[in-house]
C-alpha cells in the first residue's frame, strides 16, 4: 500500500497501476461502513484509491472541523486490511492552494433543502473537492455510501451534467447491530445519547413497515416525527419522504421514494434515511419499528 500527500506523487503512483481504477472518498475517521466501500471497489476494480480528507469548505462556522475525528494510523490499517493500493492523504494547502477561486455548485433544486436548508455552502463544499478529486485521480468508479443519500444525488448530477467518464457507485448502509447506521459522529455519542439515537432507525423501520402495509404517507410521517420528538434528547431537523431522483416530497410510498431524517442528539448531528421499496434493501428496518407506533 502506497501513501502519498502530494498531487504530484499521487499522479506517479498512478501512473504506473493498472485500470479499472475504483475510487473511495472519505474524510477519515474509517469504520466498517468505508470498509464496506473499498470492499466492492477491491471486488470490482484492479487498483483501488482512497482519499482522507478533512474538507473545510463543507463545514459551516459553527460545526465540527476542528474536533471532526483524526485517526491516521488507524485509517491506515483499514485501508490496508481492505487491499487499498494508494490512500491519498492531502493537506488543506495542497487541495486549496493560495489564490484557488473556483466553486463547483449543482442547482438549488438538489441543493437548497434537506441537509442544504439546514447547512449552507455544504454541498458546494462537496461538490468541489469532489470535483478536483475526480480530476487527480481519474476513476472508473467511485464508491459512496446510501447513508449520505442527498449526497450522492448531489454528486450523481455533478457527473451526469459535467460528462465525467466515470460510474458513481451508490452502496447500501452498514448498521450496527442494534440499527444504528455507521458515522464517523457516532464516537461522539454518549450512552444515553446513543440509546435516544436509535430512534431514528426505529421510525424509519416505522416508514418501511407502513410502506408494506401500504398506508398513506403523511399520517405516518406524522407518527414517526411525534416518536422521535418524544425524547427531549432528540432534536428534529428534518424527516420527509421523498422522491429519489428529484428530492421532491413525495404523497405516497414505494419504489423510487426514500425517507430521509436529520436530527441532533445531544450535541451531535446524525443523518439516516431509508428506500421505501418494499422488496429493497432496507426492508429489514420494518422490525425496529417501535410498537406503539403502529396501527
Amino acid at each position: 500500500m502506497i501513501l502519498v500527500e502530494s498531487l504530484s506523487d499521487l499522479r506517479s503512483a498512478l501512473a504506473q497501476l493498472p485500470g479499472p481504477v475504483g475510487f473511495v472518498p472519505t474524510m477519515g475517521a474509517l469504520h466498517p461502513g468505508h470498509a464496506s466501500l473499498m470492499r466492492q471497489a477491491r471486488a470490482e476494480c484492479r487498483t483501488v484509491v482512497v482519499s482522507i480528507f478533512v474538507n473545510p469548505k463543507q463545514f459551516g462556522p459553527q460545526e465540527d472541523f476542528s474536533r471532526y475525528p483524526r485517526d491516521l494510523a488507524g485509517d491506515s490499517e483499514v485501508c490496508r486490511a481492505e487491499g487499498v493500493d494508494v490512500v491519498f492523504l492531502p493537506q488543506a494547502a495542497e487541495m486549496y492552494p493560495p489564490g484557488f477561486a473556483t466553486e463547483v455548485r449543482v442547482g438549488p433544486e438538489l441543493t437548497d433543502k434537506l441537509c442544504g436548508h439546514f447547512r449552507p455552502g455544504h454541498f458546494e463544499g462537496v461538490t468541489t473537492v469532489v470535483a478536483k478529486l475526480f480530476n487527480l485521480v481519474r476513476p472508473d468508479r467511485a464508491y459512496f455510501g446510501q447513508k449520505d443519500f442527498q449526497q450522492v444525488r448531489v454528486l450523481t448530477q455533478m457527473v451526469a451534467d459535467l460528462a465525467m467518464p466515470l460510474e458513481l457507485v451508490r452502496c447500501p448502509i452498514v448498521r450496527e447491530a442494534d440499527g444504528l447506521a455507521l458515522s464517523s459522529r457516532n464516537r461522539y455519542l454518549g450512552s444515553e445519547e446513543r440509546a435516544s439515537a436509535l430512534r431514528l432507525s426505529a421510525a424509519l423501520g416505522l416508514l418501511v413497515a407502513s410502506a408494506r402495509a401500504g398506508e398513506p404517507v403523511q399520517p405516518v410521517l406524522d407518527r414517526a416525527r411525534a416518536y422521535l420528538e418524544a425524547d427531549p434528547a432528540v432534536r428534529l431537523q428534518y424527516f420527509e419522504v421523498v422522491e429519489e431522483r428529484t428530492l421532491e416530497p413525495a404523497t405516497t410510498f414505494g419504489p423510487g421514494r426514500v425517507a430521509l431524517v436529520a436530527a441532533y442528539v445531544g450535541s451531535t448531528r446524525l443523518i439516516d434515511n431509508a428506500l421505501l421499496d418494499p422488496e429493497g434493501p432496507d426492508r429489514a428496518l420494518a422490525a425496529r419499528a417501535p410498537k406503539e407506533t403502529l396501527k
